[in-house]
């Protein structure tokens, strides 16, 4: 652990070849100067990450279509209200001013929920919070698509649809805020934050220009399924281009779904994929507990112990583990291999990613007829003879080994002081 701590204490970050190389963008020769200063930030591509202008080509659709998709769930919301039905009298303005101002109340709920409970999500994985966000928000839509059909039901319906939507939102923005602060490879965050303004705003613009040119199709305002038809097509196209947008991006920094592949590679081939490929198999939609194998990290120990309190076998445990920040044990009652982990009061990320890499070499080499202990004990030796290999070589590939982001859980711990 020593040699490790001192190796990334020597890690120059500045050398970082996946910041470095720029050789993958087009040439915008052709592009005038004052139109390429307006949208591109300053010193473009060199003050930018590599996949900027990818993602942001292909996030510029993504946002025509959800403008479009926000035009006609609007008409149906005005409608459901009783604009453009009622005689214009005041009691109906204020009755509709009523039922819309209480929707966007209790929407706001949305957003104050998803801060305050589940800020810390959205570093170790920006784009899968990014995606989910266009999933909960197609969803709130739907909510609001269905006022026209229920005005009856409006609040209820569309205070469903605005809370969807907050959540949404809740997810979405520090998700992309984090998206942001990659594309800032030059510390020009707020450069980059302008220019994905004037990005926006363009797709707002002609968004909402295309809603209002479908609007105004006659035998579309008459029908009531050929307008959520239309807007079921745009939201799908939507969701598809915010996919690609997403899997455009290539973090050089370790996730915990990133980790998994990084530490798969090295135990079954002693060699690690670049960033780009990395991200690219990277799966954006998987839930951590339907990827195999299953490891599930802050158990207390009692579970560990199986639900007893063999005092041998956790001496046993802490004397096998007495290196380590953690002690892993492998849960041999389910058919596939089932893996807990309780990490010690002073664990790293360091220390998530040892026990990642013990967990997959086991995952390879475990046989079932064996005495528990020796495996363990073979594997945690295979990892002090390749573990250092493994962090040089994520530094060769261009991988931030100083921002791994594998969160320690700190609600269970394991008291050194007693151990």
């Amino acid at each position: 652990m020593e040699m490790i701590r001192s190796f990334l204490e020597k890690h120059d970050s500045t050398s970082n070849e996946f910041q470095g190389s720029h050789l993958s963008y087009p040439n915008l020769s052709w592009l005038p100067g004052i139109l390429k200063d307006f949208i591109l930030p300053t010193g473009f591509p060199g003050s930018v990450s590599d996949d900027y202008l990818q993602y942001m080509l292909l996030q510029f659709p993504t946002n025509v279509t959800g403008w479009i998709c926000h035009t006609l769930v609007t008409s149906s919301l005005l409608k459901a209200v009783g604009v453009g039905s009622f005689s214009g009298t005041s009691a109906a303005a204020s009755a509709a001013a009523i039922r819309w101002v209480s929707k966007d109340g209790i929407g706001a709920v949305g957003r104050l929920f998803i801060g305050g409970r589940f800020g810390n999500l959205f570093d170790d994985n920006p784009k899968q919070w990014r995606m989910y966000a266009d999933f909960i928000g197609s969803a709130g839509s739907i909510f609001d698509l269905t006022t026209q059909a229920y005005p009856a039901y409006f609040l209820p319906l569309a205070s469903l649809g605005n809370l969807a939507k907050a959540v949404a939102r809740g997810l979405k923005d520090p998700s992309f805020r984090v998206i942001q602060n990659h594309f800032a490879s030059s510390g020009n965050l707020g450069e980059v934050a302008a220019k994905e303004e004037v990005w926006e705003v363009t797709a707002q613009l002609l968004g909402l220009y295309l809603g209002i040119l479908i609007l105004d199709t006659p035998d579309l305002v008459k029908s009531y399924p050929a307008l959520v038809s239309t807007w079921g097509s745009m939201r799908l196209l939507h969701l598809w281009l915010r996919y690609l947008s997403l899997s455009a991006l290539r973090f050089n920094t370790i996730n915990l779904k990133r980790a998994r592949i990084l530490v798969k590679s090295h135990v079954l081939h002693s060699r690690v994929p670049g960033c780009n490929d990395c991200n690219r198999e990277e799966n954006i939609l998987s839930w951590q507990r339907f990827i195999r194998p299953r490891i599930i990290f802050g158990v207390a120990m009692e579970e560990i112990l199986g639900g007893g309190r063999s005092i041998s076998m956790l001496r046993t445990l802490l004397r096998i583990y007495a290196r380590e920040k953690y002690i892993l044990m492998v849960n041999q009652q389910r058919k596939d291999f089932e893996f807990f982990v309780s990490f010690k009061a002073s664990a790293t990320s360091i220390s998530v990613l040892r026990s990642l890499w013990q967990t997959y070499w086991l995952h390879e080499n475990l046989n079932i007829s064996e005495n528990i202990f020796d495996p363990l004990m073979k594997s945690l030796s295979e990892m002090d003879d390749r573990f250092e290999e493994f962090i040089q070589q994520l530094d060769n590939a261009g991988w931030d080994t100083y921002r791994i982001n594998l969160r320690v859980p700190k609600e269970i711990s394991i008291d050194e002081c007693h151990v």
